[in-house]
């Protein structure tokens, strides 16, 4: 009886060990800020790498916009739930350099964990952004775009005006605008993100400074420099512009983006990833893809534009195993199949060389003209000190200042010098804030 007994648990005991489960995957907490379909592509990223392998798995989570994901990680690190992963856009790298303690360096990460990772296979506009003074990359680059010019070809021919030849400079900005109105066309043009076209690249295309120190990258006692002369002369320009619907504004971050879709103006200044909304709404005309305006008594311009976007920064606090898995995800995003595919379907820029190398091949660029007017904006020149960035403390709020100041131009109650020197002063407090903080 007995013997039957521990025969039957012995049965049991192997019945259980062969139905039992394998172990857990690890799961690994990436925050992001992207909605809508961009959000179903970092799903699709996440779904690729989890096929590959077992033993992690990678859990996306919107987190809203990218200010509200930022914020919301350094509340989470705080206490103690931080992710694993979390996108950042390129005016927090500052803040999280600044974090003492909550990064693990993408460069010490893919050391530690024996993987490849050479910032040479990276644009060099990408790695200078991302980089500390020694040339670590201290975050993995994801989703880099830069801004470009989107025009009307439609309306150009029935200006009369060469649809294959967009404005290259300001000046031939203006005549054409003009020639536009004449045809009927209300505006000539409108911009999303008004500071990081119009003051950030602004300043980059033509190798003029933002602030001191190289920008804010050698050190936290820089100080703002966006009311120089060339500044000055285009924020001028542009508030006259205004008055003649040459320019038109239509808002902050994308909201301008209905005047260029429903025809109402012929140009529109936004970011390469715009380039998959524009396709979608430009349903009555044909419209092409160009470099930024440039003034051409600039000496040595146009330099070269710089990125916007994001990256993916990692957080310190979870055990030791995981970061095996994080480690793995980045060298899954950096194939040149991943990188070349979120590239083609989104319209960012394809971080990695051996990614743009691979979409010539497939004949991206000779079947989509216009989508590889983003890299060569951003490699005409070599990066220098003016151009490769921007890296201030507070800057998602002196952003906020530089707009709020711009749209006293745009209304007609400041003069240029007025709104960009008050940016200066109320900005340069907002540093001092960040520099007093971080010391």
């Amino acid at each position: 009886m007995l013997r039957r007994f521990w025969h039957a648990v012995a049965g049991v005991s192997a019945a259980v060990f062969l139905t039992a489960p394998a172990a857990a995957q690890t799961e690994i907490q990436w925050w992001h800020a992207m909605g809508g379909e961009l959000g179903q592509k970092v799903d699709a990223i996440a779904a690729g790498f989890n096929a590959t392998q077992k033993d992690y798995k990678i859990v996306p989570v919107f987190k809203g916009s990218y200010t509200e994901t930022m914020t919301g990680a350094i509340a989470a690190f705080r206490a103690k739930q931080q992710p694993h992963i979390v996108q950042v856009f390129e005016v927090g790298t500052a803040t999280l350099m600044a974090a003492k303690g909550a990064v693990y360096p993408v460069f010490q990460l893919m050391k530690d964990q024996g993987l490849p990772f050479d910032p040479k296979n990276y644009l060099p506009s990408v790695t200078g952004y991302y980089s500390d003074s020694a040339g670590n990359m201290l975050s993995f680059p994801f989703n880099s775009s830069t801004p470009v010019m989107y025009y009307n070809k439609t309306q150009f021919k029935k200006a009369g005006l060469d649809p294959e030849a967009p404005p290259k400079t300001w000046p031939e900005l203006e005549a054409m605008a003009k020639k536009l109105q004449a045809s009927g066309v209300k505006c000539g043009f409108t911009t999303a993100w008004p500071s990081w076209v119009h003051i950030e690249n602004l300043s980059a295309l033509h190798n003029v400074p933002i602030g001191t120190k190289s920008n804010g990258f050698d050190g936290l006692d820089t100080v703002l420099q966006i009311n120089s002369p060339l500044h000055v002369k285009h924020i001028t320009a542009m508030g006259e512009w205004q008055k003649s619907k040459i320019f038109d504004y239509g808002g902050r971050q994308s909201a301008s983006a209905p005047k260029f879709y429903t025809q109402e103006c012929a140009m529109y200044m936004n970011s390469s990833a715009a380039q998959a909304g524009v396709r979608a709404n430009a349903k009555d005309f044909e419209f092409g893809v160009a470099m930024l305006p440039y003034y051409p008594d600039v000496k040595g311009a146009p330099q070269n534009s710089i990125i916007g976007g994001a990256t993916l920064w990692v957080l310190q606090g979870h055990p030791k195993e995981t970061y095996k898995g994080v480690g793995q995800f980045f060298n899954y995003l950096s194939q040149p199949e991943v990188q070349a595919k979120w590239h083609q379907e989104t319209g960012y820029l394809p971080v990695t060389l051996s990614s743009y190398e691979l979409s010539k091949t497939q004949g991206y660029y000779t079947k989509n003209p216009g989508t590889d007017v983003s890299i060569k904006q951003m490699t005409l020149n070599p990066p220098t000190s003016n151009s490769k960035g921007l890296r201030f403390g507070n800057f998602v709020q002196i952003r906020d200042v530089i707009e709020e100041e711009l749209e006293g131009v745009w209304s007609g109650k400041k003069s240029a010098k007025e709104a960009l020197d008050t940016s200066v002063s109320r900005g340069n407090e907002l540093l001092r804030r960040f520099e007093a903080a971080n010391k």
